[in-house]
């Protein structure tokens, strides 16, 4: 929705009610809607409408928010600050903003979110951070977001999820995560997310999934894992989900087509409220043999080798264990022999 607002403002009537508007910014009649984009800003401009409940200030040079830069907006509902070289936030910047419902701060320079960030943001669904700088997330910047339902942070540097990070945020349906950093998901770092739907977390590091990391979800519908370094899965982290149906994505991982490999995808193709929807392009990097091979073409024959070998064991051992005993019974039979015959020669 944020992305197409300003083709919306273009079929409204600019009002001249307001002499900031006139000058500065373009009002619309009716609407009390602001366009302030694109007009060379390095501060939010003082004196806008206090009726205003949309506001374009995308495509500035604001680079801080200052505290209360927006005091007296109590009626701002959508706030556009995209792509504004904004580095920090001050304290209290969105002081008074307590029914605002979309805030866009996409492709900033923002490295972090200051803990007392979400305080006067009660009321926020939407929230958009993609494409800034973020590094770490930390637990007390969303805890005041009780009704945030989207929340984007992909395209950021996030490394690691700290345990409680999303503390609060009891109706995110929605957390994008993808183009980051994350190398584990760990047990304990989605904790408090019951309602959230849709996990997207491909294109990052991720070489590893602790086995309870997803038990929380109990709503998910779709996960995204596609283009990461896995190489293996566990079952076990899976059969955790307690969902009515969750989708999988997982093509673009280094997967080592194994024996164990197939297994757990037999697994997880066989759970009713599990589906891999991606599984005919999971595609093999090891071993060398089967590289860029589709596991669905392979599955089939990764267990024959180990097939083979437990056989060829089985029968190594047992064809051993019958030598041994011929060689028992023939030893048996040669001792007797000679007792025998030592009794004879002694009669």
């Amino acid at each position: 929705m944020l992305p197409s607002i300003a083709l919306f403002l273009l079929f409204l009537s600019p009002s001249r009610s307001s002499r900031l508007c006139s000058h500065l910014c373009r009002c619309y009649e009716h609407s009390d809607l602001v366009d302030c984009n694109a007009r060379g800003f390095e501060d939010v401009p003082h004196g806008l409408p206090h009726g205003t409940w949309l506001l374009d200030l995308g495509g500035n040079e604001l680079k801080e928010i200052r505290s209360r830069a927006f005091a007296g907006l109590w009626s701002l509902r959508i706030l556009v600050l995209s792509d504004s070289s904004i580095q920090d936030l001050q304290t209290q910047a969105f002081f008074s903003l307590s029914f605002l419902e979309k805030l866009d701060m996409s492709r900033n320079n923002l490295t972090q979110i200051p803990p007392n960030f979400s305080e006067s943001l009660s009321s926020l669904r939407e929230l958009r951070l993609d494409h800034n700088a973020l590094v770490q997330l930390k637990p007390s910047g969303f805890e005041h977001l009780e009704n945030l339902e989207k929340l984007d942070l992909s395209h950021n540097r996030i490394q690691s999820l700290e345990l409680g990070a999303f503390r609060g945020l009891s109706r995110l349906r929605h957390l994008y995560l993808q183009g980051n950093h994350l190398g584990v998901v760990q047990d304990g770092s989605l904790t408090m997310l019951p309602a959230l739907e849709v996990l997207l977390l491909g294109n990052n590091n991720i070489s590893r999934i602790e086995v309870n990391a997803l038990a929380p979800l109990h709503s998910l519908s779709l996960l995204g894992l596609e283009e990461n370094h896995l190489e293996h899965l566990n079952f076990k982290t899976f059969l955790s989900l307690h969902t009515a149906a969750t989708h999988l994505q997982l093509a673009g991982n280094p997967w080592n087509c194994d024996c164990d490999l197939h297994r757990v995808f037999s697994k997880l193709l066989s759970v009713r409220h599990l589906h891999v929807d991606d599984y005919r392009n999971v595609t093999c990097r090891e071993p060398w043999q089967l590289a860029g091979a589709s596991l669905a073409w392979v599955d089939s024959q990764l267990c024959v080798a180990e097939t083979v070998t437990v056989l060829v064991i089985t029968a190594t051992v047992i064809v051993t264990v019958f030598g041994a005993l011929i060689m028992a019974e023939r030893k048996r039979k040669k001792r007797k022999y000679w007792e025998q015959n030592e009794g004879e020669a002694q009669e």
